[in-house]
Formats: structure tokens, sequence, C-alpha cells
């Protein structure tokens, strides 16, 4: 069973809603694919950022399942939106979607601004890797 630590060193800024550094002993790696809202379809779900990112984030814990995993097996998420500012205006929103769906196991992550991303109509893409043992 992999065994994870999350670092929070205090000459950094507290996190909110990340963790600064993961490390993981043991067990093996899964590369999630960028995941945006798309439904079993294909189709882009319509919908503002939060709705978008609400249904991003249940592809990408959809595929992490299919391989045995769990959300406190993410060990990195990189989210990619086309309007950072939108983001950090719904940051308090996005907070209770990552809760409800993922918990608090908080992995590192990073925001991205993209100017576009590959589904043309999508606010937001989400990657991640994680650890399973």
């Amino acid at each position: 069973m992999p065994h994870f630590a999350r670092v929070n060193p205090a000459q950094l800024a507290p996190p909110r809603g990340f963790t600064h550094a993961v490390t993981a002993q043991g067990g093996r790696l899964v590369f999630l694919a960028g995941q945006t809202a798309l439904d079993a379809a294909g189709r882009l779900i319509p919908g503002d950022l939060p709705t978008q990112f609400e249904r991003a984030l249940t592809n990408l814990i959809t595929a992490l399942s299919a391989t045995g995993g769990t959300p406190a097996d993410l060990a990195r998420v990189t989210v990619y939106t086309t309007d950072v500012a939108a983001y950090r205006a719904h940051t308090p929103e996005l907070g209770r979607i990552w809760h409800r769906l993922a918990g608090r196991h908080y992995p590192a992550m990073a925001v991205i601004g993209a100017v576009r991303l590959w589904d043309e109509e999508a606010l937001v893409e989400l990657d991640g890797v994680a650890v399973l043992p």
C-alpha cells in the first residue's frame, strides 16, 4: 500500500485547496489523461465553469476508479482553464464541489491559464497522477 506524506513547509504561505508537496512510497503510478466536461456520448455539457469543473472532476475520478483508485490516491492534479479570473471568482464553489466528489485529501495542484482547450467550448480541463497500492 502506498504511503503518502503531504508536506506544507512553514516557510510557504498556508495552502488552501491544495498541498505544496506530496511524497509517495510504494504502489503503482496511474497517469490520468486530461478530462473536460464531456458526457458519455462525447458531447461537451453546456454550463458555467463550476458546472464544467464538476463534470471534468467526475470524469477524472471515473477514469481513476477504473484503475482501482480513489480520490485519496491522487498525488497531483493540474487544472487548465480558459479563464483564470473566473476560476478564482468561483473558488469557494469549486472547493465545495471538490469536497463532495474527492473529499479533503488535497494533492499537489496547479492552475494554468490556457488560450483554448482541445474541446473548443470547454472552460476547464483536469489531468492527474495517482499512486495506487
